[in-house]
């Protein structure tokens, strides 16, 4: 009897749940910051980009709303130029096409039709008008042009002023020309409203598209950085299984050990001999799983040790049937190979690695196969394909269960369960033949049981 008390600390293991939970968590928090991230930086260069179209596109509606003023102006003035008498017809005439409110100043005296034109209140008409002269003084840098009539000089300068009263921007212009003797002053203006609603339109249209832009982009980044994570939480998940099915096997032979062990102790000298022989047994599939992991770990930090070469595939089929038929005569097991008749061009593998393989398929039908059963060691040449199977008439494998096999620590039913197996011999086969650039695979046997088959191929090509 061993001591359960001297193992029973191996048996301890963390709640899986907490650890589920704080992994599920951890992705949660990573995912959402990704997402963040990744919007973050999107908006921003978007919002970046939206602000300088904004500003370009403003600049050159403002521009062209001003050079049309200006246009007007210039028009308005050579209009006047080519008047003798300034009307107040003409005068209505121009403020109806150009929407504008016109100023006229005879010598300084205020035209009559500033009293008499009923566009608009005569108070905030006055307002704007003194606003207007005050802009118009304080002016340092202004666009001006002189034109030349055949009655006398006439210059005309455009500028921009904000109204206080009416808390509107206006596009505004003098007119001081020289008419029968007197000097005569117009100040044109004409409201900024239209050009500024046209400006907030665009804005919110461009708001509109930017909230637009956001959210798709938000549900965008979050599928993405889902998609993006998905291989690393696979990885992961792999990672804790390949622990967690480690400490499981490993947990078993180290109790046996440590038992043993103690019981050694107190054992007397004729039965130490068993205990030690226990000890060793135990170390040695202790030493082998190792082993296994040691290879599995290399194969995923991409270190995996192949060194290919010119193979001759039936000359290691040979050796493999002649190292395992000791061992399938113990178990009155029937093992034969076929070999092709015609001669066989060399395989580019690693001749050390395909042993191996083989020895893993075998020793896995053998493990599988009853007594009296039948295994078949094949080797064959399908155009610039090597073809190796290793067939058994034993328990077989369900067919939901095919794709897992290959996985780590994987062991199918209890029946194909045992304690020379730790499920990682097949995972071994799997990543030696995907380094050499092949496929391995299992399908039903003809008659009951599986068929492991395992294409190489033929670098470079053979003729």
């Amino acid at each position: 009897m061993y001591k359960k008390t001297s193992f029973a600390r191996l048996r301890d293991l963390p709640p899986a749940n907490s650890d589920k939970r704080k992994d599920f968590l951890l992705y949660k928090k990573v995912h959402l910051r990704l997402t963040l991230l990744c919007t973050g930086i999107t908006v921003v260069i978007m919002v970046i980009m939206s602000f300088c179209y904004l500003y370009v596109s403003e600049k050159g509606l403002y521009r062209n709303q001003f050079q049309a003023f200006r246009n007007d102006i210039n028009t308005i003035s050579t209009n006047l130029e080519q008047q003798s008498v300034i009307s107040m017809e003409w005068l209505s005439k121009m403020e109806a096409q150009g929407n504008y409110l016109f100023f006229v100043l005879d010598n300084g005296t205020p035209f009559l039709f500033n009293q008499l034109n009923n566009s608009g209140s005569q108070a905030q008409r006055n307002f704007l008008f003194q606003e207007s002269q005050e802009a118009y003084a304080a002016l340092h840098d202004v666009s001006s042009s002189v034109l030349h009539g055949t009655s006398g000089t006439l210059t005309h300068t455009e500028y921009e002023f904000t109204s206080p009263s009416m808390d509107t921007n206006y596009f505004a212009a003098k007119i001081v020309t020289g008419k029968n003797d007197s000097i005569l002053e117009i100040t044109v203006l004409t409201s900024m409203r239209n050009l500024e609603a046209q400006i907030n339109a665009q804005r919110v249209r461009f708001l509109l598209i930017d909230l637009a832009a956001v959210a798709a982009l938000t549900v965008f980044s979050w599928m993405f950085t889902g998609r993006l994570l998905k291989p690393i939480i696979e990885t992961q998940k792999k990672q804790a299984l390949f622990i967690a099915s480690a400490s499981h096997e490993l947990r078993t032979p180290l109790a046996v050990i440590l038992s043993a062990a103690e019981c050694c102790k107190q054992a007397p000298a004729e039965k130490k001999g068993n205990f030690i022989n226990i000890i060793c047994q135990e170390g040695m599939r202790v030493s082998s799983l190792v082993d296994d992991m040691l290879i599995l770990s290399q194969s995923d930090n991409h270190q995996f040790p192949i060194r290919k070469g010119a193979t001759e595939l039936d000359t290691l089929l040979m050796n493999a049937y002649e190292a395992f038929g000791s061992l399938t005569q113990e178990k009155s097991i029937s093992l034969s190979i076929q070999l092709p008749d015609e001669a066989l061009p060399p395989c580019s593998a690693d001749p050390e690695r395909i042993s191996q393989v083989i020895s893993i398929l075998l020793h896995n039908a053998i493990s599988y196969t009853p007594t009296y059963g039948k295994i078949t060691l094949a080797l064959s040449r399908i155009k610039e394909k090597f073809l190796i199977t290793v067939t058994d008439n034993g328990i077989g494998i369900p067919d939901a269960e095919k794709e897992k096999i290959f996985d780590r620590f994987y062991r199918a039913e209890k029946s194909r369960s045992g304690k020379d197996h730790f499920g990682l011999g097949l995972s071994i086969a799997y990543e030696i033949v995907k380094a050499h650039g092949g496929s391995i695979s299992v399908q039903d046997a003809q008659g009951g049981g599986s068929c492991f088959t395992v294409i190489l191929q033929t670098v470079p090509p053979y003729t």
